[in-house]
């Protein structure tokens, strides 16, 4: 375990290296920082710590750099998170508040967290295994054809025509939509199979095909709605963090580009709370010279999708933490007024 001290070196060093981009060295310290210690003891300290690996020389009689390592025990000891300012919770407010749908609410949310942070923001949708059933609508089109609308309770809208195999009368359709809500309206997406599978027995025979047609049509869509989607933005701020990145920036763009890899970052974020991922901490090896921020949002208790920003590890990190939760909590509160 590191000193106090020397902790306070490490941080010092930290802040000096995100705020100049340049190698910090014992003198910047000490007149930057009140280290309350005489500029030997910070350069015998910031041996000791480059020594264990928290901080690394990148050139001959340059100052230093925080490692990985570095900026994970920073990140891990931060006793405070940036606060947003009123003005800027008020706006991010105000901006996702006009949202008209769950697509616009989600498009909102990847420009707030880009135009915040100056990073990429990548935000998934709610993700249908973890939502539940708010109203399922059953319109008629034609005798034999019903648009069958699932609603989510995170405004998650799925519509699907079914043709039935024989017509189905209005008060017939009235009758299957009240029986069906009764069942599942509220209920996890992954127990509506269950619920509903005795409902057919319940219809008189001549209907009972009809039902069961747009039931195996509902599991359908549950089925294959699954699938995870999200949405990425400001990419083009990476451009401005060219000198972070060893050699180039297109094996980040290349990774930024596959959604499997983006789902599985944002997936290993906790539902409570934020996770950073921190240069090689992130397995992909486009991402190494990155950090991931990302923590997950939902209506509710639970989250129902995560959200989160990447950039280089030389990264703001109290105040993208701060960011990225902030506007978590924001989307939350729209998803349950909604």
């Amino acid at each position: 375990m590191l000193s106090e001290r020397r902790l306070e070196v490490l941080r010092a060093i930290v802040q000096d290296y995100v705020g100049t981009e340049e190698p910090v060295g014992s003198k910047a310290l000490t007149e930057r920082h009140n280290l309350q210690v005489s500029p030997a003891t910070v350069r015998n300290d910031m041996a000791a710590l480059e020594e264990e690996g928290y901080i690394a020389q990148p050139h001959t009689s340059a100052g230093r750099v925080p490692t990985d390592k570095g900026y994970r025990l920073f990140v891990d000891k931060l006793a405070d998170v940036k606060p947003l300012s009123t003005p800027e919770r008020r706006a991010i407010q105000n901006f996702l508040e006009g949202a008209v749908d769950l697509d616009d609410v989600v498009g909102r949310t990847v420009r707030l967290l880009a135009q915040l942070t100056r990073q990429v923001a990548v935000v998934q949708y709610p993700s249908l295994s973890r939502s539940t059933v708010r109203h399922v609508e059953l319109l008629a089109l034609a005798p034999a054809r019903v648009m069958l609308v699932l609603i989510t309770d995170t405004g998650r809208v799925e519509q699907r025509l079914v043709d039935c195999p024989a017509p189905f009368g209005e008060t017939s359709l009235a009758d299957l939509r009240a029986r069906l809500n009764s069942r599942i309206v509220g209920e996890r997406f992954t127990e509506v199979p269950r619920l509903v599978a005795d409902l057919p027995d319940s219809f008189v025979a001549e209907e009972r095909g009809t039902v069961s047609t747009v039931l195996s049509s509902l599991l359908e869509t549950l089925v294959e709605e699954t699938e995870e989607r999200l949405m990425i933005g400001g990419t083009a701020n990476l451009t401005r963090f060219a000198t972070d990145f060893p050699l180039t920036i297109r094996p980040v763009l290349e990774a930024l580009e596959e959604q499997v890899v983006l789902l599985k970052l944002l997936g290993e974020a906790k539902d409570s709370g934020v996770t950073v991922r921190i240069g090689h901490e992130n397995v992909h090896e486009g991402l190494t010279s990155t950090s991931v921020v990302s923590v997950g949002y939902g209506s509710g208790d639970e989250a129902v999708a995560k959200l989160g920003v990447v950039g280089p590890t030389r990264m703001d990190y109290p105040g993208t933490m701060g960011a990225v939760r902030a506007v978590a909590r924001y989307v939350g509160q729209i998803l349950a007024e909604n």
